[in-house]
């Protein structure tokens, strides 16, 4: 039974320290969570292993609590349900809604041109497994950005869901994550917004339930690029934590009184809760 109660989550991946963008997007699923007297949880998005950095998840942990972003529940890792993900893979290749796909990159056109749909090609043969899409709109009403509608089959084309390297797809994996998070509020970057169609596709294969998203605004640097461990964004300053959430505030244009950034973390999160306006964030 998926929860009435507002559930959200923060994901991050454990490939480095959280920056400001990252920390943007945690306040303001934290805070839309709190004021909706919601739950906050917390799972590590840690499929792709060769990606991961040794440390980073104690450094992430760490960063929230220091900034009083404390989550509710126990943290969950993808890493402890590859089971999962593999029995539903199984599940729908039987039922012929995904198939092997052994293109590699070179091949590969931007909307892939499903030349190994009709092939039968064999298990031991380096592959991927891709899902089968088709005509239907895909729509879906974002909290922010307004009406969403894609063509996956257009606009997309049969995506992956396991990787050649056997890494499970973010894509399939994040849906069963949040079915099985009970999560029915996503709160997370502009970035994804054109991933979440997908998703879509995806809970309504597997006759899973929809959360409602929000996409909120990316932040970038001098160059107009978005912050991330690619563009070099520097750790966050726990220095001064206060500041550090007085400042995200300000970016999330909530208009916190200047007198706020003298207090500390706990009485600047409890404004944040009780003066929360989601529409204000575009």
């Amino acid at each position: 039974m998926h929860a009435s109660r507002y559930t959200s989550r923060f994901a991050p991946s454990p490939t480095g320290h959280l920056h400001l963008g990252s920390v943007y997007t945690a306040l303001a699923s934290f805070l839309d969570a709190k004021a909706n007297q919601g739950f906050w949880q917390l799972r590590f998005d840690d499929l792709d292993t060769p990606r991961n950095v040794t440390g980073a998840t104690t450094n992430i942990l760490k960063t929230l609590e220091t900034l009083g972003l404390h989550w509710d529940g126990e943290v969950d890792y993808q890493s402890l349900h590859l089971d999962e993900y593999h029995a539903v893979l199984e599940n729908l290749l039987f039922e012929g809604k995904i198939y092997r796909c052994k293109c590699s990159r070179k091949d590969l056109t931007p909307i892939y041109a499903q030349t190994c749909r009709n092939q039968h090609i064999p298990a031991n043969i380096p592959h991927s497994l891709r899902i089968k899409t088709d005509a239907r709109e895909i729509s879906f009403n974002d909290g922010l950005q307004g009406h969403i509608s894609h063509n996956l089959a257009e606009q997309h084309g049969d995506f992956i869901l396991k990787r050649r390297d056997n890494i499970v797809a973010y894509q399939f994996a994040v849906v069963l994550d949040d079915f099985r998070q009970n999560i029915n509020h996503v709160v997370r970057g502009m970035d994804l917004l054109h991933e979440t169609p997908k998703q879509i596709f995806l809970q309504q294969v597997l006759n899973l339930p929809t959360p409602n998203y929000v996409h909120v605004p990316i932040l970038v640097n001098e160059k107009g690029e978005k912050l991330s461990k690619q563009t070099l964004a520097a750790a966050v300053d726990l220095t001064a934590p206060n500041l550090v959430l007085f400042n995200l505030l300000q970016l999330l244009n909530q208009n916190p009184p200047p007198a706020l950034q003298a207090e500390n973390v706990e009485t600047i999160l409890k404004w944040g809760i009780e003066n929360w306006q989601l529409a204000q964030v575009r």
